[in-house]
Parts: structure tokens; C-alpha cells; sequence
């Protein structure tokens, strides 16, 4: 039997996301479920309904076990072929919340946090750890599975995994699936929307959409190109910076705009705070995110609870269900992976961790070589690794100076601060973390 286990299985709707569409696959509908959290009460919440979900579209087919802390966590993994990852350590509240309001008190503010930027740097370090131990695990009791990480900041975390770990790891993300569809949609090309072939690389959440076709083999590309141009000149809206971006770099991104408005110097600038309304960008959007997220959880945990008779699930786009498939049966599919680019894109770093197309199949998972991007695109993608990297080295070694340059080299937040202010937040956003942090060395000259 196939064990698969959840590692965060106290992101309920998530959960039912991924295990649903396990549930529907035949391959592996007979699997048995490992659920694992370190939150009793949400861990209880996702057996409870994951259990309905299972009896009501599987036939009760798989088989589904609840773990509970560390102490469980072996037990969870053991014997294990697939690992989905989707823990957010700190939470909410306390961690989220002192990402966004220490800096806050520079004057440095953020969109969203997660990926890069100084909430990204410290969301990667109080996260790595935890990786840390799970890969140990991991090598023990199930070296040969793999680990499918849901979790931001994916390069960050992913490339920690890759390369300083033993585990097989692909990070995933959602963004690459529906990047050409919502962009070909937003823009009123519906006709081309099942209809088109795609290239997209770089990294996660600024992967480029390098190349739209009908299926003909048309170039989309010039009309998308005219009608971003227009709608960004007439009307306010959600895409603003990712339109700019087609402007002004040529090509389409991955990842939303409010991500995209703090992962350069462009948009959030104390000195021109015009620019926040010109590109309708939502600053402290994740925070508010979080809260509505809480709130419609319990308003869907109480639905749940009061009639499990009637979950029902469709097979959504996530990848991980079809990774899995497609090892199982050895039937090919196609994802955008993070994989380490080891030149696979030729003008950026070996170490870097990139997306990419990747071939899965029987044999495992298979990064294409993509070549050289585009110079502009290339040298924001560096922009990125370049934190990113130093992010990894400051988790590994422990090094308090890893952190102050990780921070001195992310295109935002240089952009707004000094030096002095800089390892002064970094500062106080270590001693605010506390306990969530482990103790980094004073190795500053």
C-alpha cells in the first residue's frame, strides 16, 4: 500500500485539496493517509473531515491515521513514498504578524512577506530548522520518498532541501499552472484560454512567461502585449505592476502583482507614496488575508461539522496528486518544478533554485534545460537569488552576519533603508522572534 503523509495537516482546506484529488486518482485511492501537525484541535478538525471526505468519495478506501508532535513524527513518516509539506511555522500570530510590524517601524512596508523581502528572510529562517529536522527523519525511516514542499519561501526552502539534505524534494507551487490562462482571460482572449501552448521559467513567483502560441503557432504575445498596455491607461485594477512589467521588461510573470510590487525598488517607495495608488498596490494585504482566512474557516468548519454527508471534492489543478500518478503508473506528466538550476538556465547561478518545466514519470522527475533568459529578466531573477542564497547560508551556519547581508542585498528593503538601519531591524526582528528563532552567532566586524 502507498503511504503518503501530510506534514501541516492542520491546513484543512488545503489538505482537502491535495487528499481529495489522492482520493479520485485510481492509482492511489487505496493508500493510507498519514496526517501530521504539531495543533491537536486543527488536526483533529482534518481527520474528522478528511474521514467524511474519504467515506463519501472513495468508499472508504484509504486508509487515514492521525500524529500528533514531535514525538510522532517518525511514525508518521515511516515507510512513507510521498511527503506533502505545507506547515507555516509561527503562524499568524505571533510571527506573521512581527514580520509586518517591526519593520513597520523603519518606515519599511510590505504587501505580502512570504517569498522575499525581510518577511520572507525570516519566515525562511524560523522554517529551515524545522526542515531540518523532518529531513533527518526523513533519511531514517524513509530515505527513498519524496518530499512535494507547498510551503514558502519556495526557493528558499526548497533549495535548503536539495542541497544541504539527502531528500528527494520538488517544490511546487500554484502560480505556473494558471499564469497564461488568468492572463489570457483578464485581457478578454477567452478563445485562447484551452487553446495555446506556454514556456514559462526563471524562479518562483517571478517565473517569465517566455513564450504564448495558439495553437497554430501564432505569436499571442503581440496582442497581449497591446491590450496590457491599454487596459493599465484606462482602468484601475489587480495586475497593474505584472502589466508594467510587460511594459517595461517585455514579458509576463508568474506570480499576482501585490507579490511582485515588493520583490524590487520600483513601486514601494516611502518618497513617492503616489506610486501606491497609481498601481492600486495593497500593502499589508497578507496580514488581512490571514484574518479573512481564520474568519472563513470557521464559518466552513461549522458547515462541515454540521453535515459531513454532503463534502463532496473535484480534482483541482494542484500538481501533487498527478506527481504522484504519474510515478505510480509511469504515465508522463508535465509540471513547473523548483528544482536547483545546476544549468539548467544558463545565465543564472549553479546553486540557485529555479523553475522550470520538469517531465515526471516512472523514473522520478526530469528538469528541461531552458537556456538564457533574456538579460532584463535574468538580472531580476538575480536581484532575488541573491538574498535568497544568503538567506540559506545565514539558516546553515547560524551566522548573525548572513542575515544583516541578507537583508542589505533584497532590492526593497536596500531600497528604503540604511546599513545602520538595517541590522537594526534585523536586530529587533530576532529578539522579537524569541524561542521561534535559534541562537545566531555575533560574528559581526
Amino acid at each position: 500500500m502507498i503511504k503518503i503523509t501530510f506534514i501541516g495537516a492542520g491546513s484543512t482546506v488545503f489538505a482537502k485539496n491535495v487528499l481529495g484529488d489522492v482520493m479520485l486518482t485510481e492509482a492511489l485511492h487505496e493508500c493510507e493517509i498519514a496526517l501530521y501537525d504539531i495543533d491537536a484541535g486543527r488536526l483533529e478538525e482534518s481527520f474528522t473531515m478528511l474521514t467524511a471526505l474519504n467515506h463519501n468519495i472513495n468508499g472508504g478506501a484509504a486508509t487515514i491515521k492521525k500524529y500528533l508532535g514531535v514525538e510522532q513524527r517518525k511514525d508518521a513518516l515511516s515507510g512513507a513514498r510521498f511527503v506533502v509539506n505545507a506547515i507555516q511555522v509561527g503562524g499568524y500570530e505571533p510571527c506573521t504578524v512581527t514580520d509586518f510590524e517591526v519593520p513597520k517601524k523603519y518606515g519599511l512596508r510590505q504587501t505580502i512577506g512570504d517569498t522575499l523581502g525581510i518577511g520572507g528572510i525570516f519566515r525562511a529562517l524560523r522554517t529551515i530548522p524545522v526542515l531540518e529536522g523532518i529531513a533527518r527523519d526523513m533519511e531514517e525511516v524513509c530515505p527513498d520518498a519524496w518530499f512535494l514542499n507547498y510551503t514558502n519561501p519556495m526557493a528558499m526552502l526548497t533549495g535548503y532541501m536539495q542541497r544541504f539534505t539527502k531528500v528527494k524534494t520538488i517544490g511546487l507551487c500554484h502560480s505556473v499552472q494558471v499564469c497564461a490562462p488568468n492572463l489570457l482571460k483578464a485581457l478578454n482572449m477567452e478563445e485562447y484560454v484551452e487553446n495555446h501552448t506556454a514556456t514559462i521559467a526563471g524562479i518562483n513567483h517571478m517565473a517569465w512567461l517566455l513564450d504564448i502560441r495558439d495553437l497554430n503557432g501564432n505569436d499571442l504575445y503581440p496582442e497581449i502585449r497591446e491590450r496590457a498596455f491599454a487596459k493599465n491607461a484606462s482602468e484601475k485594477h489587480g495586475d497593474m505592476v505584472r502589466y508594467e512589467y510587460i511594459r517595461r521588461l517585455g514579458y509576463y510573470c508568474t506570480e499576482s502583482s501585490e507579490h511582485n510590487a515588493e520583490y524590487n525598488p520600483f513601486f514601494i517607495k516611502a518618497k513617492y507614496p503616489e506610486l501606491i495608488d497609481r498601481y492600486n498596490i495593497p500593502l499589508d494585504e497578507y496580514p488581512r488575508r490571514c484574518v479573512n482566512q481564520i474568519a472563513k474557516w470557521e464559518k466552513q468548519k461549522k458547515e462541515l461539522m454540521e453535515d459531513s454527508t454532503k463534502l463532496a471534492h473535484t480534482r483541482s489543478r494542484e500538481y501533487a496528486s498527478r506527481i504522484m500518478e504519474a510515478m505510480v503508473t509511469g504515465n508522463p506528466y508535465k509540471i513547473g518544478g523548483n528544482v536547483i538550476n545546476n544549468g539548467l538556465i544558463d545565465n543564472l547561478p549553479a546553486e540557485a533554485c529555479v523553475e522550470v518545466p520538469c517531465l515526471v514519470d516512472g523514473s522520478g522527475i526530469t528538469p528541461c534545460h531552458i537556456g538564457k533568459l533574456p538579460t532584463q529578466l535574468a538580472a531580476m531573477n538575480l536581484s532575488n537569488i541573491n538574498p535568497q542564497l544568503l538567506t540559506i547560508e545565514a539558516a546553515v551556519t547560524k551566522s548573525k552576519a548572513k542575515i544583516y547581508q541578507a537583508a542589505m542585498m533584497d532590492p526593497h528593503t536596500a531600497a528604503e533603508l540604511s546599513i545602520d538601519d538595517i541590522v537594526s531591524m534585523c536586530d529587533d526582528l530576532i529578539k522579537e522572534h524569541g524561542d521561534w528563532l535559534p541562537e545566531y552567532i555575533n560574528d559581526v566586524r
